[in-house]
C-alpha cells in the first residue's frame, strides 16, 4: 500500500503544492518564503521518515502569519488523505525530545477530532525574521487540516531556536510513531470508524 498525497490548496493570500510520503526516507525539498520554517519542516521530514516537498507563495511581504498556518493545514490535508481510513495505524504517538538546554512534548491522536493545545512561552519575538507566536499557528493549522488531536509543550528551554526544533522534533517523532501500522488490518477504535 503506497501512503502518498499530493495536495494543492490556492488562496488569496496563499499558494501551495505539497507532497508527502509517509513512508519515505527522510528526504525533503521545502520552499515556503520563510527560511525558519523551511528549516523546521526539513527537520520534521528528517526526523520523521518523511518524504516531502512543499512549494507555498504567500503574502510574505505582509508577514509570515497566512504561509505558515497554511502549510500546517496543507500538511495536516497530506497526513488526513494518506491515512485514507486509518486501518492498521498505531493512531497514538508521542515524544519528548531534547536539544541542548530545550526539552519538549508533543503526543497526538489521529482521532478525526480536531482539538489543539499548545503551551509553550518562548524567551524571544522572533528567530530570525520569523515570529515565535507562528509556531502554534502551524499546529493549529495541522491539527485542522488533519483533523487530530495535538498536544504541544515546551518543559525546559531558553534559546527560542533550540526550544522550537525540539518542538519539531518531537513532532515529527510522534507523528512517525502514530502512522506507523501496528500489524493488524483493523480501524483502532471501539467505534470501528475514525
Amino acid at each position: 500500500m503506497m501512503r502518498k498525497a499530493d495536495i494543492s490548496r490556492k488562496t488569496g493570500e496563499t499558494d501551495i503544492s505539497l507532497s508527502l510520503n509517509l513512508d519515505g526516507t527522510g528526504q525533503s525539498k521545502i520552499d515556503t518564503g520563510a527560511g525558519f520554517l523551511n528549516h523546521m519542516l526539513s527537520s520534521f521530514a528528517r526526523h520523521g521518515r518523511f518524504d516531502l516537498v512543499i512549494k507555498a507563495v504567500g503574502d510574505v511581504d505582509v508577514d509570515y502569519h497566512h504561509t505558515t498556518e497554511d502549510v500546517g493545514i496543507v500538511l495536516g490535508e497530506a497526513f488526513l488523505k494518506t491515512l485514507n481510513d486509518k486501518r492498521g495505524i498505531k493512531r497514538f504517538g508521542s515524544a519528548t525530545i531534547p536539544m541542548d538546554e530545550a526539552l519538549s512534548l508533543v503526543a497526538l491522536d489521529f482521532s478525526g477530532r480536531e482539538y489543539t493545545v499548545f503551551k509553550a512561552a518562548f524567551h524571544s519575538e522572533k528567530v530570525g525574521d520569523f515570529d515565535t507566536e507562528l509556531v502554534e499557528e502551524f499546529f493549529r493549522g495541522f491539527a485542522r487540516g488533519a483533523k487530530c488531536n495535538i498536544h504541544v509543550r515546551l518543559l525546559d528551554g531558553g534559546n527560542s531556536h533550540h526550544a522550537i526544533e525540539s518542538i519539531f522534533k518531537a513532532f515529527a517523532k510522534a507523528a512517525q510513531m502514530a502512522v506507523s501500522l501496528d500489524g493488524h488490518d483493523d480501524i483502532p477504535s471501539t467505534k470501528g470508524v475514525l
